[in-house]
């Protein structure tokens, strides 16, 4: 039976209740025939008690390790994944009605991708929700359109919801150990090695909230900021210089010829 795994880094103090909701969004998902999915929750640290607030399910797989930052987290994670493609989710999001769904249906109907990437909703404070204010339309996302945006400061997706063949995923090493922007740079090292393509119906909901980690004033630090970009940007261009790439070099052309 073919699997999902979605994987979701908890950090230590975590608000239990979102995390609960989180757990209701995967839940209510419905896969298509034949599909199942697994949660691989993983702590970054040895303890924490919003995992306790988990009701008892065989899906969900909590793990714990040794802090480190969400990067290492979902990477601990994907070890334990047993799922043909890995999606992410953040502890405090959640997912859309038939966002696993619309994940698997567009993998399956473009073979020669290597992962796909949904719209977002940006849940605020009061209640409200809109659109993310980059979303790119549905189709085909280049590595150069995404480098540009990234240049530009204006990344067009939430690194947060991507869907990834778990091959591709895994050797690319996983996601990077970087402080922040680690989500987002995975889908550049994706774009690097494989063709991928944008889902234009929101796949997860972005909560924007004071407790979340980049609210925090030292996660825009910005001479740190020089430092992460450069070190996407050179591990991006790395990458595009291998000769390897996902899948066969005839399935790449003839998936960007669409």
């Amino acid at each position: 039976m073919p699997l999902i795994s979605v994987i979701t880094p908890v950090r230590a103090g975590a608000d239990a209740s979102l995390l609960l909701e989180a757990f209701v969004s995967v839940t209510a998902q419905r896969l298509p025939a034949g599909w199942s999915w697994e949660w691989i929750v993983q702590m970054d640290g040895r303890t924490g008690d919003a995992v306790e607030g988990l009701p008892s399910d065989p899906r969900i797989r909590v793990g714990r390790g040794r802090q480190g930052g969400a990067g290492v987290a979902r990477t601990l994670g994907l070890a334990r994944a047993q799922g043909e493609v890995v999606r992410a989710l953040d502890a405090d999001d959640l997912l859309t009605p038939g966002a696993l769904a619309r994940d698997i249906e567009t993998l399956e109907a473009h073979p020669g991708i290597g992962w796909c990437i949904s719209g977002c909703l940006d849940l605020l404070p009061d209640g409200s929700s809109v659109p993310g204010p980059y979303d790119p339309p549905e189709g085909p996302l280049s590595l150069r359109a995404l480098r540009q945006a990234f240049a530009a400061d204006a990344f067009p997706v939430v690194g947060t919801h991507l869907a990834v063949r778990t091959p591709v995923l895994r050797a690319l090493g996983g996601w990077p150990a970087l402080p922040a922007l680690e989500a987002l740079a995975l889908v550049l090292f994706c774009a690097a090695v494989s063709p991928g393509r944008m889902i234009a119906q929101p796949g997860g909901v972005y909560r924007k909230h004071s407790a979340q980690t980049t609210a925090g004033a030292d996660y825009w630090d910005a001479s740190e900021f020089r430092v992460l970009r450069s070190a996407i940007t050179s591990r991006v261009d790395a990458l595009q210089s291998q000769t390897w790439h996902w899948p066969l070099s005839t399935d790449v052309a003839k998936e960007q010829q669409k």
